[in-house]
């Protein structure tokens, strides 16, 4: 009795910090939206993190009302979270007719979104609510969650093997791999002391990228700052300049700030991180 008290404490401890942070990693793309709003347009931004990040938040929270039991931080931040990243999706829209190119943007992001949070989380629910019940179904969407967001934590690979291959931390800031780190430890250390493993067990590869990240950037910090450039194949090309294209940077930073809300709850990564220029 004592133990499961000391452990609902540790819980609701480690649920309020992992919601104070994951909110703030949830507003970490508001200057992406302030240059779109500035400029009246979302140029060549994209708008795929925006759309898997509602649907991990939504996914999470239908295992949490699911779960009933010790789910309140769950269904707090992902409440806020699926809010926060509707918002984004209809500034996104709102922008993004500014050209053909960009109404060719507006259709594909519509498609996402219909993909993702009416056809998959629909047959989700659907399947789930028929044909399972009590434990069963919580376990199988637990299990769900945790492979997406197994899936998800895999992303970050692909900006390790940037920076290793140009020597260079300039798409990945110190601050925003130390504050995702952190979350993950946050949930993990949530999800261990509930008992919960399908919240725990994907943040263990989350903490263990983000301290990858965070060594990296201490190994190559103060290198020579890399440019990513198209080449006529639209494969990327990298050249080293004194100072990178801030136009550029701020277009491949946008994926690492925009991707890293896959899924709070804990399971939050750094997307892909190449010129979305290239990625239509």
């Amino acid at each position: 009795m004592a133990a499961n008290i000391h452990d609902q404490s540790f819980s609701i401890v480690f649920g309020l910090l992992g919601n104070i942070l994951s909110f703030f990693v949830y507003l970490a793309p508001l200057p992406t939206f302030y240059k779109i709003f500035k400029k009246k347009s979302t140029e060549g931004f994209q708008s795929i993190p925006y759309s898997v990040a509602l649907f991990s938040a939504m996914l999470l929270l239908y295992y949490a009302f699911l779960k009933q039991h010790d789910a309140v931080m769950l269904i707090t931040i992902n409440s806020i979270g699926s809010g926060i990243e509707s918002i984004y999706l209809i500034f996104y829209l709102i922008y993004a007719t500014k050209t053909a190119r960009q109404f060719a943007l507006q259709i594909y992001t519509t498609k996402l979104v219909i993909f993702f949070n009416i056809v998959a989380l629909g047959l989700i629910i659907l399947v789930t609510l028929v044909f399972f019940k009590g434990h069963l179904r919580v376990s199988i969407v637990g299990w769900i969650c945790a492979i997406f967001s197994v899936c998800v934590f895999a992303a970050p690979l692909s900006i390790i093997r940037l920076v290793i291959k140009t020597k260079s931390v300039e798409y990945m800031p110190f601050p925003l791999s130390f504050f995702l780190t952190l979350c993950a430890i946050t949930w993990f250390l949530y999800g261990f002391s509930l008992k919960d493993f399908y919240i725990a067990t994907p943040n263990i590869l989350g903490f263990s990228f983000g301290i990858t990240q965070m060594i990296l950037y201490l190994v190559y910090r103060g290198e020579t700052k890399a440019l990513v450039l198209p080449d006529s194949n639209n494969k990327v090309q990298l050249e080293q300049f004194p100072n990178a294209n801030n136009v550029q940077q701020s277009t491949v930073n946008q994926n690492q700030e925009g991707a890293m809300n896959y899924g709070v709850a804990g399971m939050i990564s750094n997307s892909q991180v190449v010129p979305s220029e290239l990625n239509v």
